[in-house]
């Protein structure tokens, strides 16, 4: 089923008032908004294109010249989670966000019309990412933005100008306890084990993922997974999040591939993940040093969504990687 989003559009003029005073302010305002603001007063733009037949909504900030970030978010979110970083980075970067097919604004057909697989939405982010033609850029992932991420990544190296990561896992010594009612659902999809797997599609989990590990669970905004749980509980999004689950153990099988292009590639890489999360543990963080030795690792004080406490403390090492490494 397929839920849109209705956005107002700003009021630019009155039809009634042919000044041309006022209709000089008229453009200048619609040039405005057109384009992404720069100069420290980055605007972000919520825009819409289709992909491989679907409605991919994405965020998008900061001044097309500059470096681009592309950002992909994990379970259960959307681009939603990376409002704070978005605003915090556009005065110096070009942030592009996508929502997956069957998340947050994007098109969410029936898995009977798409087919929730990690293989899938990695194609249809891939066709994303040459419907707006971008060519280069640095590539973050979060929790799924990693197997959706690292696919690209693997098959296309050239795209890549660094690696950010921020709770999203390519080695088994990153997988934590917490995961263990997913695994046995993947090993055994059924009535005994859909149980704890339908409690993570509930708003306890959900907040569970948000709060957990967190430095000061005040300083996590409920928005945030009341507006995640709100899709989620679509009509219909529940079989597209099982099938996804169903799918997740074809990304543990890809980690030898993965580590294989960290190590014949040695991108630029930057880890910036919450210490405290129990589901991709801190020795999944440590762990990218095997390959790529010169990874740069921070390990924040948080859970599995750190931004939502840190957004700040992670733009500004964000800002310090890229500009020592002469992306600017």
């Amino acid at each position: 089923m397929k839920t849109k989003s209705i956005v107002a559009s700003l009021l630019l003029g009155s039809v009634f008032n042919s000044s041309p005073v006022v209709h000089a302010a008229t453009q200048a305002k619609q040039a405005a908004h057109q384009a992404p603001k720069v100069n420290g007063t980055a605007g972000v733009y919520f825009r819409t294109i289709k992909v491989d037949g679907l409605d991919i909504f994405y965020r998008e900030a900061g001044d097309k010249s500059k470096p681009t970030i592309l950002l992909l978010h994990g379970f259960p979110s959307s681009s939603h989670m990376f409002r704070d970083l978005i605003r915090d980075l556009a005065p110096n970067y070009h942030l592009i966000a996508p929502d997956y097919p069957g998340f947050g604004q994007s098109s969410a057909p029936e898995p009977t019309a798409y087919n929730y697989t990690f293989d899938n939405l990695a194609a249809t982010m891939n066709h994303f990412i040459d419907a707006l033609g971008l060519k280069q850029f640095s590539l973050y992932v979060q929790d799924y933005g990693g197997p959706v991420g690292f696919r690209i990544a693997s098959a296309r190296p050239g795209l890549i100008q660094s690696i950010i990561v921020q709770n999203a896992n390519a080695y088994t010594e990153g997988l934590g306890d917490a995961l263990k009612p997913l695994v046995a659902y993947i090993q055994n999809p059924g009535e005994s084990t859909i149980g704890p797997i339908k409690g993570v599609l509930s708003i306890e989990g959900t907040k569970w993922q948000y709060t957990d590990g967190a430095e000061d669970v005040s300083e996590i905004d409920p928005d945030s997974y009341i507006t995640d749980q709100y899709y989620l509980n679509r009509p219909g999004n529940q079989d597209i999040q099982l099938a996804l689950f169903r799918n997740y153990g074809t990304n543990l099988l890809l980690y030898a591939e993965w580590q294989a292009y960290f190590k014949k590639h040695q991108p630029l890489a930057l880890v910036i993940s919450g210490k405290n999360d129990k589901l991709f543990i801190a020795a999944g963080a440590m762990a990218y040093k095997k390959d790529l030795p010169k990874a740069e690792i921070h390990l924040l004080n948080g859970g599995h969504f750190v931004l939502e406490e840190k957004h700040e403390e992670a733009a500004g090492l964000i800002r310090s990687f890229l500009l020592k490494n002469n992306i600017k």
